[in-house]
């Protein structure tokens, strides 16, 4: 059988949320430190606004509180930002985005336009490929 428990951590994100208003919602900034990719997973509630949209946003440095931070380039993320995206009648559904740069530091930023209703969102951070396995925490 396989085990992906043993070769994964699971970190909080974006704890969940109800937003009604276009402010970014900010993920913890997540250490890549061990690991060598990393998948954002959101999950999505009910989201009230009849034309609200959310745009997503990967970052990473190599600094711990992302100072100098820079959008991901394209080419070191699995999948785009844009699928990641998603608008007002995407209730309950979930999303995922995939990194695989080599900064130390990532994070993911998701920011609603035209919401004025209350939208329930979360995400974790899975980290995957550890250097050492098996990964107890």
């Amino acid at each position: 059988m396989k085990d992906l428990a043993s070769n994964v951590a699971v970190r909080r994100a974006i704890s969940p949320v109800s937003i009604s208003d276009n402010t970014p919602v900010v993920s913890q900034i997540i250490a890549m430190a061990g690991f060598r990719s990393l998948v954002f997973a959101i999950a999505l509630g009910n989201l009230a606004d009849a034309d609200a949209t959310f745009v997503v946003l990967v970052e990473h440095s190599d600094n711990a509180d992302l100072s100098g931070g820079e959008a991901v380039p394209d080419e070191q993320l699995i999948g785009t930002e844009l699928a990641a995206g998603f608008q007002f009648d995407d209730d309950h559904e979930t999303r995922k985005i995939g990194y695989m740069g080599s900064r130390a530091y990532v994070r993911l930023t998701i920011t609603p336009a035209n919401n004025t209703g209350a939208s329930l969102l979360s995400a974790v951070a899975v980290l995957g490929h550890p250097y050492l396995s098996p990964v107890v925490v």
